[in-house]
């Protein structure tokens, strides 16, 4: 009898779940279509406060964690140098709590690597030994996790492309990660229409520079 009731009451939420579930999609939606075309500090700025107010009422969700963080590592970029560890501590902090929601997943793994490398530009000469290497080893896990994200080779590419060739980087390095890169973007099928997507352009973009 407690099984059936159990039953009973399950069914009865079942509705209410999935319209919950459309209404995040569709928040998260709105969000990215903004994402996809923020070109300033400001913008992105907005477009994390807004991904905050989703994960505050979506507090199980990876996602809006993910993105915010996303939204970090590229402030790191587009403010003055002296705040990207501010930016990337933050990154660092929605990263882990992402991955506990969604352990083992590749992205999240592309995004720790990623804002970890970003910390390098603080100071290039002290911090390359130290961060260099970390962000290698996060992104070979990402890759280990799942060796079809395009992600994985765009932000290898892209480590090569701005590393020395004196120290092992260059365009000639760069090349055919980012070529491999630009093929696994055209056969990429996101998970759902909220899954992570971004690259291509960028990919294309310094694929086009190697052949300068």
């Amino acid at each position: 009898m407690k099984k059936i009731i159990l039953l009973f009451f399950a069914v009865l939420s079942f509705p209410a779940i999935q319209a919950q579930n459309k209404k995040f999609v569709a928040a998260m939606e709105k969000q990215l279509a903004i994402l996809d075309t923020a070109k300033t500090k400001e913008h992105f700025q907005q477009v994390y406060n807004s991904f905050e107010r989703i994960s505050n009422a979506e507090g199980k969700e990876w996602l809006p964690k993910y993105y915010m963080a996303y939204c970090s590592v590229l402030m790191s970029y587009m403010d003055d140098v002296s705040k990207a560890d501010e930016y990337c501590d933050r990154a660092d902090a929605l990263l882990l709590k992402a991955d506990s929601l969604s352990p083992n997943n590749s992205e999240i793994y592309v995004l720790r690597s990623w804002a970890t490398s970003s910390r390098i530009r603080v100071n290039p000469m002290t911090r390359g030994a130290k961060f260099g290497p970390e962000s290698g080893i996060l992104l070979a896990k990402a890759k280990e996790l799942d060796a079809n994200n395009p992600r994985v080779y765009l932000l290898d590419g892209q480590g090569k492309f701005y590393t020395p060739p004196a120290f092992g980087g260059g365009k000639d390095k760069a090349k055919p990660v980012l070529e491999e890169a630009v093929k696994k973007y055209e056969t990429f099928k996101p998970a759902s229409s909220i899954s992570p997507t971004w690259g291509a352009a960028q990919a294309k973009k310094m694929l086009d520079e190697c052949n300068k």
